[in-house]
């Protein structure tokens, strides 16, 4: 074998994690980005205890999270008549050993990239590198097509690849060539931050309306000395009728009369949201899509994690936790079998099908499902949520929910760390 490199196409969260758990075991590993130079782009992202987990397990601990978020208090729903229909503490106030965090995703994405960079080196993230094909060789091994910012295509070697290279992934595109096209379920999404006074616990997620056209907002920062904080928003509206989504792109700078006016009625005495999307410097347009779940993962040598494995709605604030999972998961396989095809197969098994299925739960809804049940049920206007939803089936309704996502409380609290301590691959099985 001339190269025990494993390839990383993407230098997003999925990629960038993994480096770091390949690093801790012990591989060498290289990561390839398309983009030439790595920006805090993006807005607001929730990192789920289990995720947080394996952030500390790291070594990126609470004063990192610290500099890029705050520990999330509360999750909320409230009915478009502005009346509670959920709320549950979250983080370790509701018991768990881990904080959930809301943090800005560029400033998270930035710190991970630094942590790589000291760790690993400078020479570990290749920008400007996009990884756009690969070919398997008869002993097991894997060869990558590499397409610079000059259109120059180089190979390079290594004993496995990993597609973490998100929804439009060419590693998976290839493995599944016949794979349907991307899925937009009728819903789109504009987002933004603004300076706010945050609300409720002053660390809330919030989920206002209904199931079809709602806002989910909460702080991404401390309050400052003028008591704001980075309030981040998403407002959403499925439609009926055909709307041109894939002009959307992804992060598409969108002007506030495009889209304001579908929201003028979510006023409160707790929230003007029409004044705090006025606040915002630049909003963003997305179709909220995904795509079908594969039955596979794994080509030989090649596996897919994150987003290019697994695209989800962003309806249950899981899907840069879930990629963050994938990679220890992934990490723990090799660290116990070695940088073969067989560990591949093995977090295949473990993953695959269980994740597509929180994937396809997410397009029913996801947590917001009990917003869609409150408006069958009363038309979303109520005046005590126990008469349209009971307190037991509205617990039971979460619960189903944490547990198919893997954060349940107790269940998470008692498991035993993901990657062992001190797990290395051995240097005959990289031989």
């Amino acid at each position: 074998m001339t190269n025990d490199r494993v390839l990383i196409a993407g230098g997003g969260i999925a990629g960038l994690t993994l480096a770091l758990t390949l690093h801790e075991i012990g591989v060498a590993c290289t990561v390839f980005e398309s983009v030439p130079e790595l920006q805090p782009l993006g807005v607001g992202v929730n990192i789920q205890p289990n995720a947080v987990r394996e952030l500390e397990d790291l070594g990126i601990g609470e004063a990192d999270l610290d500099t890029v978020g705050i520990p999330a208090q509360e999750w909320a729903l409230v009915g478009l008549n502005g009346r509670d229909i959920y709320s549950e503490p979250r983080g370790k106030l509701a018991g768990y050993k881990w904080h959930q965090y809301a943090v800005h995703r560029g400033a998270f994405h930035l710190l991970l990239y630094r942590h790589v960079i000291a760790r690993l080196g400078a020479d570990a993230v290749r920008l400007g590198a996009k990884v756009s094909g690969y070919r398997k060789q008869a002993d097991g091994s894997v060869i990558a097509q590499v397409t610079g910012k000059d259109g120059s295509i180089t190979e390079e070697a290594g004993r496995l690849l990993i597609g973490a290279d998100g929804i439009h992934s060419a590693i998976r595109a290839q493995m599944h060539p016949d794979q349907p096209p991307i899925h937009w379920g009728g819903t789109i999404m504009w987002r933004g931050t603004a300076k706010g006074v945050p609300i409720r616990s002053g660390s809330s997620f919030v989920g206002l309306g209904t199931a079809r056209h709602r806002v989910v907002f909460y702080p991404i920062s401390a309050p400052d000395a003028d008591g704001l904080s980075d309030i981040n928003w998403i407002a959403e509206k499925t439609y009926d009728d055909q709307h041109d989504w894939e002009k959307s792109g992804w992060f598409r700078p969108a002007p506030l009369s495009d889209f304001a006016h579908e929201f003028e009625g979510f006023v409160y005495d707790w929230l003007d949201l029409p004044k705090l999307m006025a606040q915002s410097e630049v909003a963003y347009e997305n179709p909220m899509i995904d795509r079908d779940p594969l039955p596979s993962w794994v080509d030989g040598p090649v596996a897919l994690i994150g987003d290019a494995a697994h695209p989800m709605y962003p309806t249950g604030s899981n899907g840069a936790s879930q990629a963050i999972i994938d990679t220890r998961v992934l990490g723990r396989h090799l660290a116990e079998s070695g940088l073969t095809s067989e560990s591949l197969g093995r977090f295949n098994d473990e993953l695959c099908v269980s994740v597509g299925q929180v994937a396809l739960r997410n397009r029913g809804a996801g947590p917001f499902g009990l917003l869609q049940m409150v408006d069958d049920r009363c038309g979303g206007v109520f005046d005590n949520i126990d008469d349209v939803v009971s307190e037991t089936d509205r617990k039971q309704f979460m619960l189903a929910y944490q547990t198919a996502a893997g954060f349940a409380r107790d269940t998470l609290n008692a498991a035993p760390r993901t990657l062992p301590k001190g797990a290395r691959v051995k240097k005959e099985e990289m031989a």
